[in-house]
């Protein structure tokens, strides 16, 4: 039986190990499993032991990570989406989480929260450098342009509305 040899056996510690530090997706686990040497049949024999065992499911990972990613670190659809492919996510399910995670915090309001955030580490005016810099900022956590500038252009009321 495949659970007897020690290679697999061995492999599959390293897994467990990789995934008590954080969830990863089979891709991820795959890359790492092959970069500590293991041959691509132990690795494939590995993931999907851990696949019938839930410990390795990338759907649940992709909800787990875009959640993190637009709630907790406030970044916009497209890191999300980037973040997701180059962790071997299909693209029908990147679109899938992110609009469930759309649902409970949207990118606009998610955006809000982090000019305001940004806004209250600088002055009060900003001038054009100080807003260039600030779109720049937003637009690399993934936020559209568009979004960003308006945003940027209706200011005012995000700045003086209480939250």
């Amino acid at each position: 039986m495949m659970e007897e040899d020690p290679l697999h056996e061995k492999a599959k510690q390293r897994a467990f190990r990789l995934l008590a530090v954080r969830a990863r997706s089979e891709k991820e686990l795959r890359i790492k499993l092959t970069e500590r040497g293991f041959d691509e049949s132990v690795v494939g024999g590995v993931a999907a032991r851990l696949r019938e065992l839930k410990f390795l499911d990338d759907e649940a990972f992709a909800r787990q990570w875009a959640r993190n990613l637009a709630v907790n670190r406030l970044l916009g659809n497209r890191r999300i989406d980037a973040s997701l492919r180059e962790k071997g996510i299909p693209r029908e399910l990147i679109e899938q989480v992110i609009a469930e995670v759309r649902e409970e915090l949207s990118e606009q309001k998610a955006l809000v929260s982090l000019f305001r955030k940004k806004k209250n580490k600088i002055a009060t005016k900003m001038g054009g450098r100080e807003k260039s810099r600030l779109a720049r900022s937003l637009i690399g956590k993934g936020f559209s342009p568009d979004l960003v500038f308006d945003i940027l252009r209706s200011k005012e009321e995000f700045v003086d509305e209480g939250e």
